[in-house]
């Protein structure tokens, strides 16, 4: 029983990326499409192929999101991790249904706390302190901060310049920041996977030491398969959230789609690299959006829609765990331990 539910839950961890990869696929493409800078299908193959790039780049984050909780071996401990993967893909499908961009990690993160604590397994708190609730509250503050900086700057700087010669300029170079925040994508959310199937091979006894201590690196084809994986859901692409982030909350020009696209890229890749915190791509884009947006004038920003995002992101973590437990107490009765 034990290696069909390891494979069960790689096939679920997977079809998690795939959902990540199209749930979150305007992240990298709505601000680029909707200064008209990238058509959408170019800017889908852009970032799907940045998507996959940015996979490759780095392991830390996977080893952060492998250290969330500590299942029991065996079946048990696989069916929590099932039920944590299948809470976060039920609430991740609600708020793709919704148009609304909440955070892929944070309901995976959820989901996982919330199937482990239904099994009464052990929560690392620190970790989800210091490297998911802390990160989860500065990010879009910094991002909206930066942000706005950011454009004050670029104002400043060109306030002298022609308008059209200038907006056709960050046209251009939308095509970079668009490309920088899809590796940025790549980098943090396909890293969450990796963990979760990382945590799911170890628990049922692979890839450890002679301790039984998980292996320092992750096996290849765990890299490259959630690579695959959510570079083929972002080509799939997310248009009802597209719509959100890129005209419902503010109707942005190319210049603040570039200082938006920038600073979300460089918060991810700072987090990703520095901290090894897995934080939402979600989250500090739209902050991002709502920063650079809000130099034009606040009243600009469509605050009744941010609300909604902040809601959705509020109800993010608890919703999936909720759903996770409830899919724990199934699971447990049909497969037991």
């Amino acid at each position: 029983m034990d290696i069909a539910i390891v494979i069960a839950v790689v096939v679920v961890a997977l079809c998690f990326d795939y959902t990540n990869g199209f749930h979150d696929a305007a992240n990298a493409i709505a601000t680029s499409v909707s200064t008209r800078a990238l058509t959408p299908r170019i800017a889908l193959v852009l970032a799907a192929v940045m998507n996959f790039v940015g996979a490759l780049l780095g392991q830390e984050v996977a080893h952060t999101v492998s250290d969330v909780i500590n299942p029991p071996g065996g079946n048990h401990g696989l069916v929590i991790v099932l039920a944590g993967l299948l809470g976060a893909i039920a609430w991740n499908l609600i708020t793709w249904y919704f148009g609304l961009p909440s955070s892929s990690s944070h309901a995976l993160i959820g989901g996982l706390v919330g199937a482990a604590l239904a099994a009464g397994a052990l929560v690392h708190w620190s970790t989800i302190v210091d490297k998911v609730l802390i990160p989860m509250v500065l990010s879009p503050i910094f991002g909206f901060a930066a942000a706005f900086v950011v454009m004050l700057a670029i104002l400043w700087i060109f306030r002298r310049r022609n308008p059209h010669r200038v907006f056709r300029g960050f046209r251009m170079a939308q095509t970079f920041s668009a490309a920088a925040l899809a590796l940025g994508h790549g980098l943090q959310d396909a890293q969450k996977t990796m963990g979760v199937i990382f945590l799911a091979l170890t628990t049922a006894g692979y890839y450890v030491d002679s301790n039984g201590q998980p292996q320092e690196n992750l096996p290849l084809w765990v890299v490259v398969c959630a690579a695959g994986a959510i570079s083929l859901g972002t080509y799939s692409g997310g248009w009802r959230i597209m719509r959100t982030l890129g005209r419902r909350i503010i109707h942005l020009d190319p210049a603040r789609g570039f200082a938006a696209e920038s600073v979300g890229a460089s918060v991810l890749y700072t987090t990703a690299f520095v901290f090894h915190a897995p934080i939402s791509t979600t989250h500090t884009i739209t902050s991002a959006i709502m920063g650079a947006g809000a130099t034009k004038r606040f009243s600009a920003v469509r605050w009744g829609v941010a609300r909604s995002i902040v809601a959705a992101w509020v109800l993010t973590f608890p919703m999936a765990g909720i759903v996770a437990a409830g899919c724990y107490y199934v699971l447990h009765a049909v497969i037991g331990q």
